[in-house]
């Protein structure tokens, strides 16, 4: 495979990759950060926001640190306009409905690859010419 140019992280793999530091979702963020367009929409940073003010990751990391981690995350990705309207009219949509704006993402910003763990992404690879890899894939293809 060649290398990624536009990569799409979904929310489980950056969630991963704050809280674990030592983790493989972690070299995969910092490998999109350092390398290639990390690619995001409104969607996807306010399903970040969400996730990372839950108290079930307060015994993880403080909520300010990981409100900090969104700011920054936010900083170093290309935003794209991916609207719900996008979402909802997805020829083949991923059979949880939560994870279309990644899909809508990935169609607008024309990315090379979605990394994901979740297995209603994973079994749609490839979709249409955007692969969809688990961290440890991704890695392996560099």
């Amino acid at each position: 495979m060649k290398f990624a140019k536009r990569v799409v992280l979904d929310t489980s793999t950056v969630v991963s990759a704050l809280l674990r530091p030592n983790s493989i979702p972690r070299q995969v963020l910092m490998q999109a950060i350092a390398m290639d367009d990390l690619c995001a929409s409104e969607s996807t940073l306010c399903e970040l926001d969400e996730v990372l003010q839950r108290s079930k990751f307060d015994r993880y990391l403080e909520l300010q640190a990981r409100l900090d981690f969104a700011q920054m995350y936010r900083e170093r990705v290309r935003l794209f306009d991916a609207p719900e309207s996008l979402e909802s009219s997805l020829k083949i949509p991923c059979r949880d409905v939560r994870d279309n704006k990644f899909l809508a993402l990935a169609g607008v910003c024309s990315a090379d690859i979605i990394v994901s763990s979740d297995a209603d992404l994973l079994v749609l690879h490839p979709y249409g010419t955007v692969q969809i890899a688990t961290p440890k894939q991704f890695l392996e293809w560099y």
